[in-house]
């Protein structure tokens, strides 16, 4: 999903033909962020900042804004002044599951939002205790598939893209497993670790130096290519679910009538960030993928990862009060 050069340059040329009165950002942006501090997220947009601030001339301002599987913050960005000036980070949840997981959403996402760029992707990594006598994906769907119901998976919260990917991943593989929903990849991981489930769908950050110890069993990421942090682990195409393919990401909207100038010169000012070689290194460094994009981009995305999980969701029978 990254940007082409010509499609950089249009963009650039879009924002820098306003006339001069219409010269935007003129002052300090709100950018809300549907999770709480420290997460991936967060992170990342905190990463860019720098480097927006430079680009723009006005100060970018991170308002944290979690709940509801991101439903809250996104709310918020929704109702805002359609002026440019308050947009937001949001992830696959709030844009493309939720209105399939709640019975009433705070927003339409094509009628209340405005796309403005990728910003980045989340692999996911299906692990397991290494007491688990499955060594291989092909041996853990074989032993599901034998003691159907025996075998426990933790994930970071129900409605959340881990817990969608379970339940793709049993759909797929024709397997029955116990779920176990934690708040949060972190702690799903850490009792993988410690026995207390057989398995875990997690995303990389949280996985990735236990994996790399020895102390937790790498079945397959979610991704349709093999990720260079863990290049020996096959992807779940590769390991017996051809055609699997799940990833976390993550976005910036905007209220849905903010001016196209207002987008265009955001998407420039986040692809440039985004394409610097400092910040991509340390992007990395968190497990997460940067992948700019132009809006017409996401929102295609969207409308295709919104179609997805609304089958897997109503197969699945999956609901959050």
């Amino acid at each position: 999903m990254l940007v082409a050069a010509a499609l950089a340059a249009g963009i650039a040329v879009a924002a820098l033909a306003q006339p001069a009165a219409e010269k935007y950002p003129r002052q300090p942006i709100r950018m809300v962020v549907t999770f709480p501090p420290g997460g991936s997220s967060d992170a990342v947009v905190r990463m860019l900042l720098p480097r927006l601030n430079e680009s723009l001339g006005q100060p970018v301002i991170v308002d944290n804004r979690p709940g509801a599987g991101g439903n809250i913050g996104t709310s918020v960005i929704a109702k805002a002044p359609p002026d440019g000036y308050t947009m937001g980070v949001v992830a696959a949840g709030a844009l493309s599951a939720n209105s399939s997981l709640y019975a009433q959403m705070p927003f339409d996402v094509q009628k209340d939002l405005r796309p403005v760029s990728m910003l980045a992707s989340i692999p996911f990594v299906l692990v397991g205790n290494p007491a688990v006598p499955a060594k291989t994906l092909q041996d853990l769907i074989a032993r599901a598939k034998a003691h159907p119901g025996q075998l426990s998976v933790a994930h970071g919260g129900n409605g959340t893209a881990m817990h969608l990917s379970i339940a793709l991943f049993s759909q797929m593989a024709g397997v029955k497993l116990v779920e176990v929903p934690y708040k949060g990849s972190g702690p799903a991981a850490l009792d993988a670790i410690g026995g207390q489930v057989n398995l875990a769908m997690v995303d990389l950050p949280s996985a990735l130096q236990q994996i790399r110890a020895g102390k937790l069993t790498a079945y397959a990421v979610t991704t349709p290519k093999r990720l260079s942090q863990l290049p020996e682990v096959p992807t779940m195409s590769e390991a017996g679910v051809p055609g699997y393919d799940s990833t976390g990401w993550f976005g910036v909207v905007a209220p849905a009538a903010t001016p196209t100038g207002a987008v265009a010169r955001m998407n420039l000012a986040l692809t440039e960030a985004l394409s610097d070689p400092v910040v991509q290194a340390n992007i990395r460094n968190l497990g997460v993928e940067p992948t700019p994009g132009s809006p017409e981009e996401l929102a295609s995305f969207i409308t295709s990862e919104t179609a997805k999980w609304a089958k897997v969701i109503k197969q699945s029978n999956i609901k959050i009060d």
